[in-house]
C-alpha cells in the first residue's frame, strides 16, 4: 500500500545528444506540465532526467506518447531548515534505522526551508517514514507537489 506521504517521481531516459533535453521540456510545456523539482545524471551514452511534477500522469502519458522511456517511482520529501547539518540531521536518522538511500537531490524555497527529497528501496519506504517522523522530520505531503 502507497504511504500518504509518497510522492510520484518520474525518470526520462535520454541519449546523450544535443537537443534531448530540450525535446522533454517542449512536451511538458506543450502539456502544461509544471515541473515542481528535479535532478539530472548523466553517463558517455545517456542520461537519467528525475522529475516530480504536478501531475505525474497526464505527464508519463505526454512523454510516452512523444517517444521517450519513463519510469514511475514512489520517493518521498522532508522540509528542513535550510542551515548547516539539516541535511545530516536527516541522513543520519535514515543510517540509524538502517535504510538504504538510492538517491536524493534537493531545492530550496523562499522560506529559509529546504526540501529533500529521497528515493529508498520499497520495502524500506515505511520504516523510513517511521523513523523521520519519530525523529521529528516534517514530512511533505504530495499536495505539496501536485495541482
Amino acid at each position: 500500500m502507497r504511504s500518504k506521504y509518497s510522492v510520484k517521481q518520474l525518470s526520462i531516459f535520454l541519449e546523450n545528444r544535443k537537443g534531448r533535453l530540450l525535446e522533454v521540456t517542449k512536451v511538458l510545456s506543450d502539456a502544461g506540465i509544471n515541473i515542481r523539482a528535479l535532478a539530472m545524471a548523466e553517463s558517455a551514452e545517456f542520461g537519467i532526467l528525475r522529475l516530480v511534477v504536478n501531475n505525474p500522469e497526464k505527464a508519463k502519458t505526454a512523454l510516452s506518447s512523444a517517444g521517450f522511456t519513463v519510469k514511475e517511482q514512489d520517493v518521498f520529501a522532508v522540509e528542513v531548515e535550510d542551515a548547516p547539518g539539516s541535511f545530516y540531521k536527516v541522513v543520519k536518522i535514515l543510517a540509524e534505522a538502517d535504510i538504504n538511500i538510492d538517491y536524493t537531490y534537493a531545492f530550496v524555497g523562499g522560506t529559509q526551508k529546504a526540501v529533500l527529497i529521497f528515493k529508498v528501496p520499497e520495502e524500506m519506504l515505511d520504516n523510513a517514514l517511521k523513523a523521520l517522523s519519530t525523529g521529528g522530520i516534517t514530512l511533505v505531503e504530495p499536495l505539496f507537489f501536485y495541482d
